[in-house]
């Protein structure tokens, strides 16, 4: 089985900032080969998450304020006593780092309204790295 790594680099706002990562994980399956597999996303932070959502304005807010309201900012966090963004960490736990999404016919199989992607939970501007690793 063949796997194939690709490592992406990008500027996020924070503060709930959803990116669109599908157009690079895309090409990074197409630069795989690869037409039957697994394509697996990760990102190395502990204040992003990754998952598959609707990729529009609409629901990029409503997630942000869903994650509000269960993970409030302004609520008391241990990690504050050390930095600002003790909710930040909390939200990308239950969201989590990752998200794999299966190769069929060499494209990934996201449904009609599926995107991958990023979401930054920090309270400011970042630079993020992103892996990409298609297995087939």
């Amino acid at each position: 089985m063949a796997v194939t790594t690709k490592v992406f680099t990008l500027s996020t706002q924070g503060n709930n900032d959803v990116v669109d990562l599908t157009p690079m994980v895309g090409a990074a399956v197409d630069a795989a080969g690869v037409t039957a597999g697994t394509c697996t996303v990760f990102v190395p932070h502990t204040t992003v998450g990754v998952t598959a959502l609707e990729f529009e304005p609409g629901a990029n807010r409503d997630l942000g304020e869903v994650v509000e309201r269960l993970v409030p900012q302004a609520a008391p966090y241990h990690h504050n006593v050390m930095d600002s963004n003790g909710h930040a960490h909390a939200r990308a736990a239950i969201m989590g780092p990752s998200v794999s999404v299966p190769v069929l016919d060499g494209r990934l199989a996201l449904g009609t309204w599926q995107s991958v992607v990023l979401v930054d939970f920090d309270d400011r501007p970042r630079e993020r790295t992103v892996y990409v690793q298609v297995q087939g």
